[in-house]
């Protein structure tokens, strides 16, 4: 659902390698050239690759928990469908993304065992309770959103398999933020009751929604990197300024307030401006101490314990179809 492993993995070193090789390598890249998986490529660039792409996918698999929970209570049968189908697009996400991993070297398993067993990050907003419905709404007008203004400068990533498979992802993305605002919409124009009800879940996920760029560009030691090699094309602080620009007004015409006293318009600049986010919270949540960051990776385990019979059919399946197929390649060798 968005790709915070962008913005909060851990800054690599460029390995010793062949100077020329590595110079050419540089030149692909600031020529707007695509890196494909046969090419060769510096063993850090592999490694950041599979670590974001990863940890991206792993969001998208933990981020199906907090709206799946509504999936039985939506309020209609319209909103019952849409928020399975949401749910069921996300799972397809993690999917594109993990074969996009897949083509650096790494195993779909050893991906999900290093989320599995906790060595692998996925996005802090995913370790927050969807206490009321109006929280369906938030994630898809906030985290969607945020997701989006994160993920469409992937679309021009230097690594073609990334970038391929965020272009389908965006646009679905792009559908599931005007499904949460319409939602929130909906909630304002209703009863009083529920647009205060709107109004607690923008206070309790704005500011994880502004963690969600990582933390400021001035402790993020691996940007610079990154952008050298196009991994990422804008910063921390300049993706989060971009959403705030585009979300305040979406807000002040909802009707709702904003949790931040320091929320005002620049002017002279035609930015929003906002207050300091508690970054030490954002630790905190990463490091396993949030709200849900427990219940999140218990019920991933839970369900793959229980999905193991259906691997297990869907291995002896492919075995049985290698057999057959070898077999009558034999039978027309004989013939």
């Amino acid at each position: 659902m968005y790709t915070q492993a962008l913005n909060q993995a851990e800054p690599e070193t460029v390995a010793t390698e062949e100077p020329g090789r590595l110079a050419r390598f540089q030149e692909r890249i600031d020529a707007e050239e695509r890196i494909e998986p046969n090419d060769w490529m510096p063993a850090a660039y592999r490694r950041t690759l599979i670590r974001q792409i990863s940890q991206h996918a792993h969001s998208e698999i933990v981020g199906m928990l907090p709206e799946g929970n509504w999936i039985t209570r939506a309020p209609s049968l319209r909103r019952k469908a849409a928020l399975l189908a949401k749910v069921q697009d996300e799972g397809g996400h993690g999917l594109y993304l993990y074969a996009a991993a897949e083509t650096l070297g790494v195993t779909r398993e050893e991906l999900v065992d290093q989320l599995l067993s906790g060595a692998a990050k996925y996005s802090s907003i995913f370790n927050y309770p969807t206490l009321t419905w109006a929280d369906i709404g938030a994630i898809g007008w906030l985290v969607d959103g945020a997701a989006i203004m994160n993920q469409i400068p992937l679309c021009r990533t230097s690594y073609g398999p990334y970038a391929r498979a965020m272009i389908r992802i965006c646009k679905e993305e792009s559908f599931h933020q005007r499904q949460g605002y319409e939602i929130m919409l909906t909630l304002c124009r209703g009863t009083p009751e529920q647009k205060a009800m709107a109004q607690d879940a923008l206070n309790r996920w704005w500011w994880p929604a502004l963690m969600m760029f990582g933390p400021p560009d001035s402790e993020s030691q691996h940007t610079a990197q990154s952008m050298r090699w196009k991994i990422k094309r804008f910063t921390n602080d300049e993706l989060r300024q971009k959403f705030v620009d585009a979300t305040v007004p979406q807000g002040l015409y909802l009707g709702l307030t904003f949790p931040d006293p320091d929320l005002r318009f620049d002017p002279e600049t035609g930015h929003w401006r906002f207050g300091a986010i508690d970054w030490e919270e954002f630790r905190r949540v990463l490091a396993g101490h949030g709200p849900c960051n427990r219940e999140r990776l218990e019920a991933r385990r839970r369900a793959h314990a229980e999905g193991a019979w259906v691997r297990e059919a869907a291995l002896a399946n492919a075995a049985k179809r290698r057999q057959r197929t070898a077999y009558a390649a034999q039978r027309i060798a004989a013939e």
